[in-house]
């Protein structure tokens, strides 16, 4: 039976480019039947690596059956995966954010998670000698995910070892690291199709502090001010999401890459409160903007206070 591979909902880079990589892993180098599915359709970051390394797009699935062998990367949250998640079969799960809780196995299983900034880099050491057998593709994939998730080295996740696995990828490809991120960032930053919701929904996370639930957004972009000039209408259109999703509030941070920091959108009281008690902000007008601030797992999530 097929192993199917997946990260979390609303995929990202790296839970894009991580099912392909070890789905690659499982059939070639294993010998297991592997296939890698997303949970929603990958940003535009994501579409980029798929393009330029002519992979093919993995086919969407909404859910997954009873007793299915699943193998769960990039996340080990059970709000951010399938609902019948508990029900399939889990294999292994190969994540780098801190464990939540909740999921269920059938029985013992392999949990691999470390404090690397990138599931991709995990997964490249686990790989190991076999790594050098990896196509250009999936050797581009890996260093798309890396690049992504440090924001080219920019985000305070960076460990050395990232960087390092990342150069020793690009060399091997024969990539100017800088230019190659700058592609990936600009393809990032054109978000003109898309709606407001869809802004607000493409790389969020559910979170819960003391019993106020957010929808914690954020839009990575080396051109911050083709989204801010959209902020009245992302503001009206996140209390409809926040209605829609079940949540609170949501928390929309859009992070200027080049210049490291983030501007928080500020359309009511709770969110002016959350920024000066989280952020030591001060707050006057519908924006904010958070020096140095780059990273949701590191820096906000942490931080946020009600």
């Amino acid at each position: 039976m097929t192993t199917l591979v997946f990260g979390h909902k609303s995929p990202d880079t790296d839970s894009t480019g991580s099912p392909i990589l070890w789905s690659w892993y499982m059939n070639e180098i294993k010998g297991e039947q592997a296939e890698p599915v997303l949970l929603g359709e990958p940003n535009t970051e994501a579409a980029f690596m798929l393009q330029h390394w002519d992979l093919p797009k993995p086919r969407i699935i909404t859910d997954v059956e009873a007793d299915a062998p699943v193998v769960i990367v990039d996340t080990n949250n059970p709000a951010e995966l399938p609902a019948s998640i508990n029900g399939a079969d889990i294999r292994a799960i190969i994540d780098h954010h801190k464990l939540v809780g909740g999921l269920e196995t059938k029985g013992p299983i392999d949990i691999t998670v470390r404090p690397l900034a990138c599931t991709a880099t995990i997964m490249v050491d686990m790989i190991g000698d076999d790594a050098a057998k990896m196509p250009d593709a999936i050797k581009g994939a890996a260093l798309t995910c890396i690049l992504s998730d440090t924001l080219e080295f920019r985000s305070p996740t960076t460990t050395a070892h990232d960087r390092a696995v990342a150069e020793k990828l690009a060399a091997d490809l024969g990539l100017d690291v800088s230019a190659y991120a700058a592609e990936m960032f600009a393809a990032k930053s054109d978000v003109s199709s898309f709606s407001d919701a869809e802004l607000i929904r493409m790389d969020s996370k559910e979170y819960e502090v003391d019993g106020t639930k957010f929808r914690v957004s954020v839009l990575e972009t080396t051109a911050p001010g083709v989204v801010l000039d959209r902020k009245d209408s992302l503001a009206a259109s996140m209390a409809d999401v926040a209605k829609e999703d079940g949540v609170d509030q949501v928390l929309l941070f859009v992070v200027d890459i080049l210049n490291e920091e983030a501007t928080l959108l500020v359309p009511n009281d709770l969110v002016k409160a959350v920024a000066e008690k989280s952020f030591d902000a001060s707050v006057d007008g519908d924006v904010v903007v958070l020096p140095g601030i780059m990273s949701r797992k590191k820096q906000i999530i942490p931080n946020l206070k009600v």
